[in-house]
């Protein structure tokens, strides 16, 4: 048997016909910039959101990038970012001009730590990653965000759908940012992104800076970027909106399989746990740590055994080449490094059965050469 991480085939061919009659359409009316297509996806995701407003944009990147630069964050300003998530995070924040500030994780929910936060005069912005479909912990970060008076981003780039006690995560914050790169819980087929936010004076300077700086064509208020969701990519994320909900149900179903067949090896591995305040852990990616084994080794048995597991992610963000200027080298954010030499992303996607489960943890039962106990 061979199961992928993630399987985008199984998927289309379950909404072939409405996806194939969606692009047809969008093909049909030649409307490909900036459509109906695009402002009914906006408003049926801000719906889904629960925002006022929903503005789409060209990658979860530039959603990020967008939101930072229509609140005022740029040079000398410092935005607090956890050291574990993908370098998007980062070089958003580094596109606007901004500083990088990094904070250690929960190793619990390996989303950010304010705990560990250095907060100075020049901090600015906090920008919680709601990681693998986990909320962070909303109610600490808004309450450091009140205290010193940061703004909040959500990078909510895994979370379509994750439900923090404080509500949907993306409605949470001053702004948030989505990804709808395609193995997104909701993908487009290609890049896609978008800002969600109840401040309609951060929507109107987004949608403008997202088309050149326009409002009307050829009359240009400001110096804006090309960051728009095609027409097309709207058209396929309108369908596969109305599936998202059951698609995230069957996700967690598929985690709860995983913690049945892996249970018993609670010694050897460190399962994925809902902290406190999470309502719905959406599980993009279903994230174990392998304790006392190499991983590198439990990954290679993995693979050779057809099973396309991988990691998310090996290397910190402060030990890129990219952010050496940070000046943070290995044992900065020591529960960050820890987990990035442990963690092991298992398959995980809606349409995987009980038997492809059934048969990755074998091969990981396999890999760490142990026999389930009977």
């Amino acid at each position: 048997m061979r199961v992928p991480l993630v399987d985008l085939q199984s998927q289309y061919r379950a909404i072939r016909d409405e996806i194939d009659q969606a692009i047809q359409s969008t093909l049909d009316s030649s409307a490909f910039i900036l459509s109906d297509e695009v402002e009914a996806f906006e408003s049926e995701f801000a719906q889904f959101v629960g925002t006022k407003y929903c503005v789409s944009v060209g990658s979860g990147s530039d959603a990020l990038f967008l939101a930072l630069e229509a609140m005022g964050i740029g040079h000398g300003d410092e935005v607090l970012l956890p050291a574990n998530t993908f370098i998007a995070s980062a070089l958003a924040i580094t596109r606007a001009g901004a500083r990088v500030k990094l904070t250690d994780i929960d190793p619990e929910s390996f989303n950010l730590d304010l705990g560990s936060a250095s907060i100075s005069e020049n901090t600015k912005a906090v920008m919680p990653v709601h990681l693998y479909g986990q909320p962070a912990d909303m109610t600490a970060v808004k309450a450091i965000a009140q205290q010193h008076r940061l703004k909040v981003v959500e990078d909510a780039a895994q979370a379509h759908g994750s439900i923090h006690r404080e509500g949907p995560c993306g409605g949470l914050g001053d702004v948030s940012g989505f990804s709808f790169y395609p193995g997104k819980n909701l993908g487009a087929y290609g890049d896609g992104g978008a800002v969600c936010t109840n401040d309609a004076a951060i929507s109107d300077r987004i949608r403008t800076q997202r088309n050149w700086g326009s409002q009307r064509k050829y009359f240009h208020e400001t110096k804006g970027y090309n960051c728009r969701l095609d027409g097309i990519q709207a058209a396929v994320l309108r369908v596969k909106l109305r599936h998202l909900a059951s698609w995230n149900e069957a996700r967690i179903r598929v985690a709860s399989w995983y913690r049945e067949e892996l249970d018993d090896l609670q010694h050897e591995l460190k399962l994925p746990s809902e902290v406190e305040g999470t309502v719905r852990h959406v599980y993009h990616l279903y994230v174990v740590q392998i304790l006392h084994h190499s991983r590198d080794a439990v990954l290679e048995s993995l693979n050779a055994s057809g099973v396309g597991a991988g990691i998310h992610y090996p290397r910190p963000i402060h030990l890129q080449q990219a952010y050496q200027d940070l000046g943070c080298g290995v044992g900065s954010f020591p529960v960050t490094e820890s987990l990035a030499s442990r963690i092991i992303s298992l398959p995980l996607f809606p349409e995987m059965d009980r038997e492809s489960v059934a048969y990755v943890s074998a091969k990981l039962r396999d890999a760490l050469q142990i026999d389930r106990r009977t």
